[in-house]
């Protein structure tokens, strides 16, 4: 810091910054928290005032008590997300299985479920990679959803998730069953420590394809860039210059090395311990059962949800809530 009082380098200062943004937004929902009490206080002490019961006064109550009550829950629950990096953006993978179109559109509705529920929780989401599929869905969709606490809350999605169905791609209308592989990593600021040598990579140009629509703009400034030593590879072609398309695969190239250090020191630790590590990773997390019956059932809690569209729309929150109340 300078005399004056301000950083000389803009990367401290962008962490400060986030920093105190993060502490205003605590400060806003605690302050929330108290004005909900209070209303619901005021109310409790008019009403046992009054001679004769309320019904108005009485949903009034109702309403505000269901209010705090939500609110709280939600403090209750970021209160779990004490990880490193939990604050972080989140950058969510999705892989379709073996299966082709089948699998493939399955991988397109989760891309549209993760949309959904981020933006219901007022997230924003960019597209950094998208390939969409040979006849339906997508082969490979890469985000960026951006908010306080993201990467804290969509950790619990990582792994594969399973669909039975009655495939619409089926002309005798079988049932199917198909797979998708969601990754979750953090996104990771500039300023951790990553040892990335230059000569370690390599680095490829292409043009970016397929009909991609609103999901891609359509250059020749398409990046792949290959982490020789573990084989990591990363793309990104949502970028109109081929500058803007290597920073941001940089960034998830950073962000899948720190995640790598993670697991081999969550792998070390189990070891000593004489257990083997249990990574998420091609085991199933989650099944989506659209028939013979209709039924979401979170393997790893036993959470179930029998309103399948509603979770397909993005409200899977009871399944991330009991995840994380589960590892806490």
């Amino acid at each position: 810091m300078t005399q004056d009082g301000f950083w000389d380098d803009p990367e401290s200062a962008q962490k400060v910054m986030k920093d105190v943004s993060y502490l205003k937004r605590t400060i806003q929902e605690w302050t929330e928290v108290f004005r909900l009490y209070e209303d619901t206080n005021a109310i409790l002490e008019l009403m046992d005032e009054m001679e004769e019961e309320d019904d108005s006064l009485e949903k009034e109550l109702q309403s505000y008590a269901g209010e705090l009550e939500r609110a709280l829950e939600e403090l209750e629950l970021a209160s779990l997300l004490s990880g490193e990096y939990d604050q972080n953006n989140a950058i969510v993978t999705i892989h379709p299985g073996a299966g082709g179109t089948e699998s493939q559109d399955w991988a397109s509705m989760l891309l549209r479920m993760y949309t959904r529920w981020a933006e219901n929780h007022d997230y924003e989401v960019e597209v950094l990679d998208y390939q969409p599929g040979d006849e339906a869905g997508v082969k490979n969709v890469t985000l960026l959803i951006k908010g306080m606490n993201s990467y804290g809350y969509l950790k619990a999605e990582k792994g594969v998730h399973r669909l039975v169905r009655i495939s619409p791609f089926d002309a005798s209308g079988r049932r199917h069953t198909s797979f998708s592989s969601v990754e979750v990593i953090p996104e990771i600021e500039d300023d951790v420590d990553v040892e990335i040598d230059p000569d370690d990579l390599r680095i490829d140009t292409y043009r970016a394809s397929g009909a991609g629509g609103q999901h891609v703009n359509k250059t020749d400034s398409a990046i792949r860039i290959t982490h020789i030593p573990t084989g990591i590879v990363v793309q990104c072609q949502s970028e109109r210059s081929q500058h803007s398309n290597r920073e941001a695969a940089m960034k998830i190239l950073r962000a899948r090395l720190v995640e790598r250090q993670m697991e081999e020191q969550k792998a070390k630790i189990e070891s000593l311990k004489g257990q083997q590590s249990d990574i998420a990773w091609g085991n199933q997390i989650r099944s989506y059962v659209f028939c013979p019956y209709t039924m979401v059932k979170d393997h790893r809690t036993n959470v179930e949800i029998g309103n399948v569209d509603a979770v397909m729309d993005g409200h899977i929150d009871p399944f991330i809530e009991s995840y994380l109340k589960l590892k806490h």
